[in-house]
């Protein structure tokens, strides 16, 4: 399965139309942003797990990193409320579950190898003077949330590896469309090599990462080891 692959495409998906798909465990939906391989695959998704659901426990051999949008999601490690930002290292497995249902950001077998380093924070970039907040850093990947004050500006420069940003609040416009507003849990991913700006239409908090680009057998996206 190969949804929005190509990483030399920017591409969006409007957060007032994500279309939900059921995940082969009950009461877990999910929402494919970009995807390289069916059940086994390199993926950007939105998941939302219903009150008192859960996944079966499960390994990530390429890792796994997620952002709780809404809710407060779980595992037999602790308990995540909205603003928490995770990564799982590869190798790593977990079971997951929600009492009282949840919404996350999650991406899918994307980390380097060497990559071991577990990370659990909660985000609160400054609301006053729109400085990034830096949650993580390994080699060129680079990830960041940032509030932006309505009727500011921001960009984030131009990187030679793929960038994406996640609006978590607010309604922004951007540089490649704009009359359009993007709200809450809009996503974009930008080419390599270019910035990415927005105006901020209302305040706005969003969630940003630049993505280096690793080939392999399973197609365009990246990074896989």
């Amino acid at each position: 399965m190969n949804i929005r692959a190509d990483l030399d495409q920017t591409v969006f998906v409007s957060g007032r139309h994500l279309t939900w798909r059921a995940s082969p465990m009950a009461g877990v939906e999910r929402v494919l942003l970009d995807r390289v391989g069916a059940e086994l695959a390199v993926a950007t998704s939105l998941v939302r797990y219903a009150p008192g659901s859960s996944f079966s426990e499960h390994r990530h051999d390429l890792g796994e990193e997620f952002v709780v949008l809404s809710g407060v999601f779980s595992d037999q490690y602790g308990d995540y409320p909205a603003g928490t930002y995770v990564r799982n290292p590869p190798r790593s497995s977990h079971c997951p579950t929600s009492a009282p249902g949840c919404v996350i950001f999650v991406k899918l077998r994307q980390f380097h190898m060497q990559d071991q380093n577990p990370v659990v924070t909660q985000m609160s970039p400054s609301p006053v003077c729109s400085e990034p907040q830096e949650l993580y850093r390994y080699a060129d990947e680079v990830v960041s949330c940032v509030h932006v004050e309505a009727g500011e500006r921001f960009a984030f420069s131009a990187s030679y590896h793929v960038r994406e940003l996640l609006v978590l609040s607010g309604e922004l416009s951007w540089q490649q469309e704009k009359t359009r507003r993007l709200g809450p849990w809009s996503w974009i991913r930008m080419s390599p090599g270019q910035p990415l700006r927005f105006n901020a239409l209302t305040p706005c908090t969003v969630f940003s990462k630049t993505r280096p680009v690793y080939r392999s057998a399973l197609g365009a996206l990246g990074p896989v080891v």
